[in-house]
Formats: C-alpha cells, structure tokens, sequence
C-alpha cells in the first residue's frame, strides 16, 4: 500500500495556491498539537482536506499499520470480514487495514463531507469496496452487529469527554479494536483511561500490553508511546517544509479483542541500547511491570535477537 497511496497523493494540491495550501497546513497543525476539544469537523474544505492528506496521510497510515501489525502478530489465524473506521476521515486506517488483511469490507465514518469525498477520490481503484458515510462522532454512534474491526485514530483528541467515551463504548461491540494517538503525554493519558473503558466492557488487550492489568506507568512521570518510520515523499517534504527523507511518527496504541488470544510476554518500549557485547532492553512485563535487561553474547540466540530487536517489538 505504500505505493499505492503515495500514487494516490500525488499531485493532490496542483492547482491549490501555494499561500492557501501553507495557511491550512498551518492551521492543520495547530488543531493537531492543540488540547482543545471540539464539537465540530476541524476539516472545513477541499483545501483543508488537500493539506491534510498531504500532511496527515503519509504518518497516520504508518503508525495505524504498525499498530494493526502487532495486533495481527498475536491473532495469526484471525482476519477481519467488516471493518469500521470511526472519524476516519479521508481513509489512512483503512489503507493501512488493506495492507494488513485482504478480503474485508471498509466502512468510513466522519463528520466531514470533504474528507469523506476526498477519502473516497483517493481510494478509487484501490480499495473499491470502501463505503465512506457521513456521520457525527459522538453520543449515539453505533457500529454494525457483527463488525470484526474497528479502528479508531487521531480521533480521541478532538473529542469532548462525553463524546469521547461513546464512540470507545461504540467500538467496544467489535470483535477487535484498535484506538491510536499521538505519541505525546496526552495521548497516551487517552490511550489510557480508553483501555480501562475496553476491560471493564470485557475485551482483553493484547497489544502492546503484555497483560490487561493496570499500566505500570505513574502518569507525569512517563509515558508509554512508539514510533513508525515514514517515508517522505517529494509532496510530503513540499507540505511539511522538510528537507529528509524519512520522519518518525510518534504513537500511542491499544488493541483489544473479545477473540481467544494471548498478548507476547513482554514489549520492548523503548530503543534498545547497544553496547559492546550487549544489549539493554527497556520492557513492559506481564508479571513484573516495568523492567529493563541486559542480554549479553553469553545468551546466544537471544542476544542476536536482541541486536535485531527494535522498540515496539514483543519479547520473551
């Protein structure tokens, strides 16, 4: 899907005057980073939506894979039939859902008529079957009986609390269900006080969790967050004013499920460390919380899986 959605994106804001383009970047990343909560869509136009999928799309579809990646890692014999992504907007969890699975059915929830229409220009030819529906996200929503997925992403964060709190009561009625936020104290706080909501609704988290206890993590004293590693594209450097060729989007994830699965022993949180002859691992344990080890060549097999070992990966 990389290919795919980086053809699709080509070329979306010809004809979208430079200074246009620039201003709803930046009112886009304004709204991003921000901490007020809304009632209404922060996607008003075509040229919001342009700047946004340029800007958004690329960063958003790697860090919904990557979640949906290690989700699938423990379900291995599992695929979804239906799909339902909340406040999906102009469809990155669904692209990301379609290089994770084959053979389901999308659904696209938004508020936004743009997104949607822009969502479903993008997605043409690629992901036929998608339905891209208008909706409010909030009080009221429901999913479909019998909807395997649901995904939720960068959504939370616009929502006020009492919305916020429906749509993961909505997505709870789903088999699985995977939310992500930014990686920032905040969303991971969303992250958090949402995966307490999935376990007392009954679904077990298995990823990135090694158990569906209480996070370990003393709120304001760390947080728990991953990366993905986002290739930029010309159009991508173009929006985002940015001269590498890669970025690392920061994430914040939880997956659950009413499925009969098992979260990995333990998950590696942060960039293991190499020394000489060794490797320390900084983990997230299922029987001993938050612990860091050291693997040495001592270790053996161990200790090459170690040096190949990367933050986000399980453990055991």
């Amino acid at each position: 899907m990389h290919e795919e959605l980086r053809a699709a994106l080509a070329g979306l804001l010809d004809g979208l005057p430079p200074k246009q383009a620039a201003q709803a970047v930046e009112r886009l990343i304004t709204n991003y980073r921000g901490t007020t909560p809304t009632d209404a869509p922060v996607l008003r136009d075509r040229a919001d939506v342009a700047a946004y999928a340029a800007y958004r799309m690329p960063a958003t579809f790697e860090a919904v894979r990557a979640a949906l990646a290690a989700f699938a890692a423990r379900v291995p014999d599992w695929s979804p039939a239906t799909h339902t992504d909340i406040g999906g907007g102009t469809g990155a969890a669904t692209w990301a859902a379609a290089a994770t699975w084959d053979g389901h059915r999308s659904t696209v929830l938004d508020w936004a008529q743009p997104a949607l229409d822009l969502g479903r220009e993008l997605a043409a030819g690629t992901l036929p079957g998608t339905e891209w529906r208008r909706q409010t996200i909030g009080a009221g929503l429901t999913v479909p009986d019998g909807t395997d997925l649901v995904t939720v992403s960068y959504v939370l964060g616009e929502l006020r609390p009492d919305d916020r709190r429906a749509v993961v009561a909505a997505a709870a009625a789903a088999t699985a269900v995977v939310l992500i936020e930014p990686g920032t104290p905040d969303g991971y706080l969303r992250i958090r006080e949402a995966r307490t909501q999935l376990t007392e609704a009954g679904l077990r988290i298995v990823a990135p969790c090694p158990h569906s206890g209480a996070c370990p993590i003393v709120p304001g004293e760390d947080w728990c967050h991953f990366a993905a590693r986002v290739s930029r594209s010309s159009l991508h450097r173009q929006v985002k004013g940015g001269s590498l060729p890669y970025e690392d989007e920061k994430f914040s994830y939880v997956a659950a499920t009413t499925l009969d699965a098992a979260p990995a022993p333990a998950r590696i949180t942060r960039k293991p460390q190499l020394r000489k002859g060794q490797v320390l691992l900084d983990l997230c344990t299922a029987r001993d919380g938050l612990q860091r080890t050291t693997v040495t060549k001592r270790h053996g097999t161990h200790y090459r899986e170690a040096r190949d070992a990367s933050w986000g990966d399980s453990w055991s």
